[in-house]
């Protein structure tokens, strides 16, 4: 993909450009450009979403989660989630499982496919995903959680990362236990949503909790939940001390977002928000990708909703996507997309 929405700065307005969060991060031994991070979200961090949000200033890029389930692997929907063809390395490849010997399997798995970090899912509030006891659902085992971070970092000779929650109900958050028997483990990075599994989604993330690890342990803490601009990108490497944001459901149809955060680290000041123009070049490149990689069935299927964040706001819009989701072809969808976005430049 080639975008090229490049931001100009004049040498008047520009100020220090060291900002801790425009470094390189040292992740076991491998460097990420920058430390604005795109969070593992599943159906939405495939590989053309992922090189979107590199194209626009993210450092780094964690995949969507592969069930730890040999029986899984050769499925269609893993094969495209363990695509990484023509990504920025390093590459890293989101696993989850429940059972030790599994995850060690699944982690071996993704760096023979390409994978040069393993990062392992403890945070995950989905039902389905809990009632298999993964993700969000281990932190009500300790013991279980150290068995998988041993099995998985013993598994793999490249770094093993985790993201995780405060804890799985309020009340009983144990963050710092887990975060720092993941440091005991050899865990090389921690990144931690700022909810329980309680919580899901819902209410203010909780940032202090997340200070309190960082002051803790010694290997990097990433700060994830409700960074959704470059402002809060800032008050929350205040609150926090982190040493690298994550950003999720704020890059959902805008993944200039880690454009936004990068030019106000490095000048104080805000970008404006792009026209419908630009918009509308960004998502009709998006959507060539969703269908060059996915094909025809598949690629408009998972483009609608991409197109759906992305018009959000636009007048009209709710009639737009209604019609849109009536689209059975990729041209067809691409040609309302284009109209619709183009009647309103």
């Amino acid at each position: 993909m080639s975008i090229d929405i490049s931001v100009s700065e004049t040498p008047q307005t520009q100020i220090a450009s060291d900002h801790p969060l425009l470094q390189p991060l040292n992740i076991g031994g491998l460097t990420i450009e920058n430390r604005l991070i795109v969070a593992p979200m599943a159906g939405v961090t495939d590989n053309p979403f992922r090189r979107l949000c590199k194209s626009f200033g993210a450092g780094h890029a964690v995949s969507e989660m592969i069930i730890a389930d040999t029986a899984l692997y050769a499925r269609k929907k893993s094969l495209y989630r363990a695509n990484f063809d023509n990504e920025i390395a390093p590459i890293s490849a989101q696993i989850a499982g429940a059972d030790p010997n599994k995850l060690a399997e699944a982690a071996r798995y993704q760096i023979d496919n390409g994978a040069q970090i393993i990062d392992i899912n403890m945070g995950c509030p989905a039902k389905k995903v809990c009632r298999k006891l993964a993700g969000s659902a281990l932190l009500q085992d300790e013991d279980l959680v150290a068995r998988l971070l041993d099995a998985a970092v013993n598994a793999v000779d490249a770094p093993v990362t985790l993201k995780t929650r405060l804890g799985y109900e309020n009340g009983r958050e144990n963050i710092l236990r887990v975060a720092k028997r993941a440091e005991q483990a050899g865990i090389a990075a921690i990144a931690i949503h700022g909810r329980t599994r309680e919580d899901m989604y819902t209410g203010e993330a909780r940032y202090e909790l997340i200070r309190e690890v960082k002051e803790s342990i010694s290997i990097p803490v990433i700060a994830n939940g409700d960074i959704d601009s470059a402002q809060k990108a800032q008050r929350v490497y205040e609150l926090t001390g982190c040493d690298a944001v994550m950003i999720g459901r704020a890059a959902q149809g805008q993944p200039w977002i880690f454009r936004d955060i990068e030019h106000f680290l490095r000048t104080g000041e805000r970008l404006d928000a792009p026209n419908v123009g630009e918009i509308k070049e960004i998502v009709l490149a998006h959507l060539q990708e969703l269908y060059d990689f996915y094909g025809e069935y598949s690629g408009c299927r998972i483009a609608r909703k991409h197109i759906a964040w992305y018009t959000t706001g636009i007048p009209n819009s709710n009639a737009f996507r209604q019609a849109m989701y009536g689209e059975e072809s990729t041209v067809g969808q691409f040609r309302v997309v284009e109209a619709f976005l183009q009647a309103h430049e």
